[in-house]
């Protein structure tokens, strides 16, 4: 099948991320096996979604990840002018959500596989599939603690987010938190017979602020923009109306951190504040939303080099968003970003890609099979 056909399928699929993906997996799963590929699913602690390493070659030597994710954002915006789940051709356009971010590279990396398995590959390609990475890299982690059972240690790792088919060496790290704090309601004119969930969580966002503040100090890395680590309170929300004591205020809050920073540890003195509330007596509760650490990789790396050689471009020092790559990285696994499709275009309406950056990626994953040929 042509890239654009396996598109097609992939998009059918609505696989909104945080709900069950089983019928993406068992479709991907069927179409691999069926041209000859290793298929180990690694099912997430959910229990109803499930991670993909589809081999071909030697499992016992060291190879190369093709890494992307089976999930999507949800597709309500408005202005979409067709079926955000059924691909709509338009020129050299491909339309659909996902169709950048990042079932184009999916597709790419399974349409390849026919052609993988008829090399005489000396080392392995791994199409290592994750889910739930939309909502904070969930998925993943599972399937790299399960990879010393499934193959030898992976040699390097290709993140196929969309980048233009330039090769990105770091990113940031991020963390995200769900702030709750629960007073107790009551007519507005007694407040002293409630407790203001609202007025309560100030406390929280005081120390968000300073917190942000305190990073702006560095440490400095002038790869990214900003070039400091950044910390913001995302959403908020609580009351009923403006007569009623709020009972409940909740606040997500993120990290943004620079290679070197912990994006947890940037979070502290916000968590900090909570636990100060819990100690005077306050209904206060913290949840971990999302973490994921910075990647950063040499230029002067294999991988790197590999990457210009195999893309024909030069490599990108750094990006503002976040990726899986990170967490390979942290495994020990070398890994950078690269894939078809502009980032711009993800998370909107009308989302598309090309067909002639199909058509690159599809070069490049053929030039890493040569190079994994015997």
């Amino acid at each position: 099948m042509l890239p654009e056909e396996i598109l097609a399928r992939l998009v059918s699929f609505p696989s909104i991320a945080g709900s069950p993906n089983g019928n993406i997996v068992a479709w991907i799963r069927d179409y691999a096996q069926a041209h000859g590929a290793t298929v180990n699913a690694v099912t997430g602690p959910e229990g109803d979604r499930a991670n993909l390493l589809i081999t071909v070659g030697p499992k016992d030597v060291p190879g190369m990840i093709l890494s992307g994710h089976m999930d999507v954002v949800p597709a309500g915006e408005a202005e979409w002018t067709s079926n955000p789940f059924t691909l709509r051709q338009a020129d050299d356009r491909l339309y659909g959500r996902g169709a950048t971010d990042m079932k184009g590279f999916l597709a790419c990396a399974l349409a390849a596989l026919p052609a993988l398995a008829q090399r005489q590959l000396a080392r392995p390609i791994h199409l290592a599939f994750s889910y739930d990475e939309e909502i904070g890299c969930c998925g993943v982690p599972h399937l790299i603690a399960a990879l010393p059972s499934l193959c030898a240690k992976p040699s390097g790792c290709v993140v196929g987010e969309p980048s233009g088919m330039r090769a990105i060496l770091a990113h940031k790290g991020k963390a995200a938190a769900r702030v709750v704090v629960r007073g107790v309601s009551g007519h507005s004119s007694r407040p002293d017979l409630g407790r203001n969930a609202i007025h309560t969580m100030t406390a929280v966002l005081d120390a968000a602020l300073a917190a942000s503040e305190t990073l702006k100090a560095g440490p400095f890395d002038t790869k990214f923009a900003p070039p400091y680590s950044t910390l913001q309170v995302g959403t908020i929300r609580g009351g009923q109306a403006v007569n009623i004591i709020p009972d409940l205020c909740v606040a997500e809050i993120e990290v943004r951190a620079v290679t070197g920073v912990s994006p947890q540890d940037a979070l502290a003195p916000v968590k900090a504040a909570v636990d100060t509330l819990k100690a005077g007596g306050v209904d206060a509760h913290w949840q971990v939303l999302s973490t994921y650490p910075a990647l950063s990789l040499g230029a002067d790396t294999p991988l790197a080099g590999l990457m210009r050689d195999v893309t024909g471009e030069a490599t990108i020092d750094a990006v503002s968003f976040g990726t899986e790559a990170g967490l390979y990285q942290a495994a020990g696994i070398d890994a950078i970003i690269c894939g078809p499709g502009d980032i711009a275009r993800a998370h909107r309406a009308d989302e598309y890609i090309r067909r002639d950056e199909l058509a690159a990626c599809s070069r490049m994953i053929a030039r890493i099979g040569e190079r994994c040929a015997a």
